[in-house]
């Protein structure tokens, strides 16, 4: 059973010479400290460092039994508690959870092991304290009700006050979500939610801080099917050729794309995080940032180096954190490029996380890989078959043959101008005869 008891510190003497009284909780031979809003000077305690002025004793039963009341509560449970989880539990039983301030945390922690989620997160956080008008947003306050008054919200354009470091606040128009945007956005703050029962829930102890979940009513709007991101080789061509300065955002941009594109559709955050590390024996070899902590094998991948990716990876790995302090700004650099690449060339939308879609999409309708090969490529697992890969070792090579068969396609073609001539050699020579003079 744990104990309480109020207690004073000799050792913890303030430098105004006052004593901050500590509530000592027990528990298993195991005691920890709490701090108190009571302080007491020397006067007030006896020889043997107990309180003796009453009307500070008053004020401290009544703190004691508070920490009393709330062990009680927990019944049979205290058995199987360690004296941290039972100090835990005094500290924060009733307090209201600050979403905000436990969202914040959580991003923080996400920032420090380089995980996925900051930014998308931190884009929640800040539209929940635009809706609220507030910093302080309580849990109790996600409500289904709410949910749906806050996905209309999202959906109209909508005026908000930002300030960048070292400015002044400046005011935005930031225009209403699309249906994918919405879903994606209302699926991150259901993310959120989840985390935060899972941090402040322990089903096993019966302590359930957070009774509601509001996404049991709600219901996400439903990902509308997007079109599929496909170029054809004439296209990507033009990527690949496009002429640019160096050192330009359009040549970082056209690089990256084809890297990508050689390299099986590798996402821009890996090449960020890469260095010469994950070059081996003459393969790029690393863990996807994106599916790596969700995933048994950390979504460990082993691409070959083929002769087209030689010189960007020698240009770009290991040295895009010098350019770029962030990989958001990596990011924003490639878009940026992209976008003139596409204006220069007048092809469609096309971003660079196309080259992903235009090499799975060319592996499958133009190779004729089989979609399990595609899926190794890209690095994915099929739900249905996670217990039959655990007895599967991993073959590289069948990548390797998806990612020649792809770039064969466009391997012997040089710069477009050549292109015809290097498809139709016979037709050129046929040319050529005709333009011989007769005899």
């Amino acid at each position: 059973m744990a104990t309480v008891r109020a207690l004073v510190l000799k050792h913890h003497e303030k430098s105004d010479g006052t004593f901050n009284v500590k509530i000592r909780i027990s528990h298993k031979r195991v005691s920890r400290y709490l701090d108190t809003d009571h302080f007491v000077s020397q006067k007030q305690l006896n020889k043997k460092n107990a309180i003796k002025d009453n009307i500070v004793l008053l004020q401290v039963d009544k703190t004691v039994n508070k920490h009393r009341k709330s062990i009680g509560e927990l019944d049979g449970k205290i058995d199987q508690m360690t004296c941290d989880q039972i100090v835990d539990f005094v500290k924060n039983n009733k307090k209201e959870i600050d979403f905000i301030e436990f969202s914040k945390a959580h991003v923080a922690q996400l920032k420090i092991k380089k995980g996925n989620g900051v930014s998308t997160f931190r884009a929640v956080i800040n539209s929940l304290v635009d809706y609220f008008g507030r910093e302080k947003i309580f849990i109790s306050e996600i409500t289904a009700n709410m949910l749906r008054q806050y996905e209309q919200y999202l959906l109209k354009p909508r005026k908000l006050v930002r300030q960048s470091r070292g400015t002044k606040p400046f005011t935005k128009i930031s225009p209403g979500l699309s249906a994918s945007g919405l879903h994606n956005h209302m699926r991150d703050l259901r993310g959120l939610f989840n985390v935060a029962r899972d941090t402040y829930n322990d089903e096993d102890l019966g302590i359930i801080r957070i009774v509601h979940y509001p996404f049991k009513k709600y219901k996400l709007v439903k990902r509308p099917e997007t079109p599929k991101k496909n170029l054809d080789v004439d296209q990507v061509l033009k990527i690949r050729d496009h002429e640019c300065e160096p050192g330009s955002m359009k040549e970082l941009a056209r690089d990256l794309f084809m890297l990508s594109f050689y390299m099986g559709g590798t996402n821009s955050v890996d090449f960020y995080q890469m260095d010469k590390s994950n070059i081996k024996n003459g393969r790029l070899e690393y863990k996807r940032s994106k599916t790596k902590g969700k995933r048994i094998d950390q979504a460990f991948i082993s691409i070959k180096i083929i002769d087209e990716a030689k010189p960007l990876i020698e240009k770009y790995i290991g040295k895009l954190q010098y350019r770029f302090t962030t990989r958001v700004g990596l990011s924003s650099g490639i878009s940026n490029g992209m976008r003139k690449i596409r204006e220069d060339e007048k092809l469609p939308q096309v971003t660079y996380y196309w080259a992903r879609s235009i090499v799975a999409s060319w592996a499958r309708n133009k190779c004729r890989k089989s979609k399990d090969d595609v899926a190794m490529m890209l690095n994915h697992v099929d739900e249905g078959r996670k217990t039959t890969d655990i007895y599967i070792e991993k073959d590289w090579s069948i990548i390797d043959e998806v990612q020649e068969a792809v770039a064969l396609i466009i391997r012997h073609l040089k710069k477009k101008e050549d292109n015809q001539q290097r498809l139709n050699p016979a037709v050129n020579f046929m040319s050529s005869i005709n333009l011989m003079p007769l005899c």
